[in-house]
């Protein structure tokens, strides 16, 4: 009985030819094994303030104070963010995926804006980094985006991650020392 079973089985199964992946979905997927926090980076256009998911954030330098972004040449942000237009960098919050996925392509969300001195940052955020423009590089499909830091601030909390394409949560380390590091 077991081998008619077989028999029937390998008579209709055939191997599915399953694509091997480019090198470019290799790369994107080893790239995608470092964990990044998730920021939103918001400016003004034509008198609107707009925004653009990112988790290419680092600090860059403290005297003076640096921040860098990388952006992708195919979005609107992109040119929108040049030498002369000041910019904030939110720092999301593990709570504020909805945000992160409103930036990224997805809007249904009212968001809450507040003024700040140089350009609108989100009204809630883990931290904020409100620059001017230091430089722009272009890189491959991308540009980076060097930013001086003329304002932040930023409140106790867990943030929020992304890692394997997927959101995660960074849990907040409360050491009590950090003002030595």
């Amino acid at each position: 009985m077991i081998d008619r079973f077989l028999e029937q089985l390998s008579g209709r199964s055939r191997a599915l030819k399953v694509p091997r992946p480019t090198d470019e979905e290799r790369l994107r997927s080893a790239f995608g094994k470092f964990a990044t926090g998730v920021c939103t980076v918001t400016y003004e256009h034509e008198g609107t303030p707009r925004g653009i998911t990112v988790n290419s954030f680092t600090s860059v330098s403290l005297a003076p104070p640096l921040i860098l972004i990388s952006l992708h040449e195919r979005t609107a942000a992109h040119d929108l963010l040049d030498e002369s237009t000041p910019f904030t960098v939110n720092v999301l919050d593990a709570g504020q995926q909805d945000v992160a996925v409103h930036f990224a392509g997805r809007p249904h969300l009212d968001i809450g804006w507040t003024a700040g001195k140089l350009a609108p940052r989100l009204t809630r955020s883990l931290a904020y980094f409100e620059c001017t423009p230091w430089n722009k590089y272009p890189a491959g499909d991308h540009s980076l985006l060097i930013g001086e830091v003329q304002d932040f601030g930023y409140v106790r909390g867990d943030a929020l991650g992304f890692n394997g394409s997927a959101f995660t949560q960074i849990a907040e380390r409360i050491l009590g020392l950090e003002h030595l590091l």
